[in-house]
Parts: C-alpha cells; sequence; structure tokens
C-alpha cells in the first residue's frame, strides 16, 4: 500500500504475535435488519455518490485529520473498540483468529467441520499471510454463509500510531503503518471475496485511539471481545469450556482456528451443548450492533 499512497503523495496534500492473544430464540429478521442500517451514520451528503473507502483520496483526507493527534489510551479496551453484541437477548457471537506467519498457520480442521455440522455460525477474523498459505480454504470458508469473515490484519501487529509495543511485538510506528496494516488485507479480502469486511481486530487485539478513530472514519470497526476463550490457543479444552460457560447475553468470544492440537476445538465441543440447554444461540458479529 505504501507505493501507491507515495504515488498519491504527487496529487496533493501529504497523506496519511507471539501467537495471538493474548448468541437459541429467532435471528433477526430483515425488518430488524433494515432498522439497525438506517440507524447507520451516513457522514455524505444526500445525492453525493459514497466515497470508496480504500480510495488513495478517502485516505489522503484520514491522514491529514489524524496524523497530527496524539493517542491518549492503548490497550485492549481502547475507547471505540466494541466488546460486547448490543442486545439483552441470549445469544453469543464466537469470533475465530487465524493469525498468519511461521507458527500461526495452522488449520484446525477439526474445529472448522464441527461447526458446519453443528451450524455454529461464527466470524472469522483472517490475517493476510495465512490468507496467502491457504487460498483455496479460505475461498471456501468465505463463500459458505455460515461464516462472515473479518480483518485480522496484514502482519499481525499492535495498532498504534507511535509504535507502542506489547508482548516484546513492536506495534506499527505512524498513522501510515497503521493504516497499512489494516487496509492491505482490507484490500486483499475484497479483491477475493467482492466484499468489504467490517470488522478489524489486531494482532495482539492492542490499539490505541488515534489509530481506532482514523480506522472508523474507513467504515472499518475495531473489535476485542468480553469473552478470552481460549487464550491464543494456550488454553486445555477444560479451559476453554470454562470460559465459555462464562458467557453471557451478548458476549463476544475470542478463539483460535490456527491452533490444531491445542484445547480449543474440545472445549468448543464440550462447551455449546452446555450452553444451548441454557439457551443461547450463536449468531455473527454482523447480526447485531455492537457496544
Amino acid at each position: 500500500m505504501k507505493s501507491w499512497i507515495r504515488a498519491g503523495q504527487t496529487l496533493a496534500v501529504l497523506i496519511i504475535c507471539v501467537a495471538c492473544t493474548m448468541p437459541q430464540a429467532q435471528t433477526p429478521d430483515a425488518s430488524k435488519t433494515e432498522a439497525k442500517e438506517s440507524r447507520t451514520p451516513d457522514k455524505q451528503k444526500s445525492g453525493e455518490p459514497k466515497m470508496d473507502p480504500l480510495s488513495p483520496e478517502e485516505i489522503r483526507r484520514v491522514i491529514s485529520t489524524y496524523q497530527n493527534r496524539k493517542p491518549k489510551h492503548w490497550g485492549e479496551n481502547t475507547p471505540g473498540v466494541k466488546q460486547r453484541l448490543d442486545t439483552g437477548e441470549k445469544v453469543i457471537a464466537f469470533t475465530f483468529d487465524a493469525c498468519g506467519g511461521t507458527r500461526g498457520s495452522g488449520v484446525d480442521q477439526e474445529l472448522i467441520r464441527y461447526l458446519e455440522q453443528e451450524q455454529i455460525p461464527a466470524t472469522l477474523f483472517i490475517n493476510g499471510r495465512w490468507i496467502d498459505d491457504h487460498p483455496s480454504l479460505f475461498r471456501e470458508l468465505a463463500a459458505n454463509p455460515l461464516f462472515e469473515i473479518a480483518n485480522h490484519g496484514t502482519q499481525h501487529r499492535p495498532l498504534s500510531v507511535n509504535g507502542r509495543s506489547v508482548y516484546g511485538i513492536r506495534g506499527t510506528a505512524n498513522l501510515e503503518e497503521a493504516l497499512d496494516e489494516i487496509l492491505e488485507n482490507q484490500r486483499k479480502i475484497r479483491a477475493i471475496t467482492g466484499k468489504q469486511p467490517k470488522f478489524f481486530r489486531s494482532g495482539t487485539a492492542y490499539y490505541d485511539d488515534v489509530a481506532v478513530q482514523a480506522a472508523a472514519e474507513l467504515g472499518i470497526q475495531a473489535v476485542n471481545y468480553d469473552i478470552l476463550g481460549d487464550a491464543g490457543g494456550t488454553y486445555n479444552s477444560y479451559q476453554v469450556k470454562q470460559a465459555l460457560l462464562h458467557s453471557r447475553p451478548g458476549s463476544i468470544a475470542l478463539l483460535h482456528m490456527n491452533r490444531p492440537g491445542s484445547g480449543t476445538c474440545a472445549g468448543v465441543q464440550e462447551a455449546i451443548p452446555i450452553l444451548r440447554k441454557q439457551g443461547y444461540r450463536f449468531v455473527k458479529l454482523g447480526d447485531y450492533n455492537l457496544r
């Protein structure tokens, strides 16, 4: 992305981990979905064509707006990062990260088969390197209506505008790098699927508030969780099960689909029948507003 941003600079102003970290009632009907969409703010003036959020012009606008702002917050609970579904219904959103890289490009095929067999919807946060390593599988997952594809970054880095580090991993050094981390993979996913991901989770799940605000300007919502489901795939099956059983109405659970041999699949298999008996059903992030 840096090359086309730099090319765009001649047109106008300067534009701007380790392993991953560490909702059965009725499905929302079309009228509820339409109502939700109608509440989404539209910053375009009436009658004007909507700006492509990945266009160089829009990126330059965002960079010029945010490049001199100093972050005030850093972490997983940074303001603007959504952590729950905005509902009191007994629904849970399972989100599964695929982190990519040398130690993060595995595939938990047993987990994927279980989700498909049990018809468990889920939102899959996919890193660009994982896509490169599994292009055919990625296309299969993206074509499956059971799953929703979300963005887990290009290089799996903490999202920072000043190089903040966590877990020994240095975050993106500036706003341009932060947007690169999001948008390079955003473009890759859109090119393959024809769809623009709505949701982003950074590598390590750490952000600063300036990067989150800039992403939101481009129509990309930063999302974390309120249930740490498998601690980067390090939990055993009992720990995964117990974590998921602490879910509440509207919980978002963070799990991993790139750690075969971990306790994630077995823990999910043990927790889901219990959660169903408790009256929970499972949904994708896009089925509800977030808070």
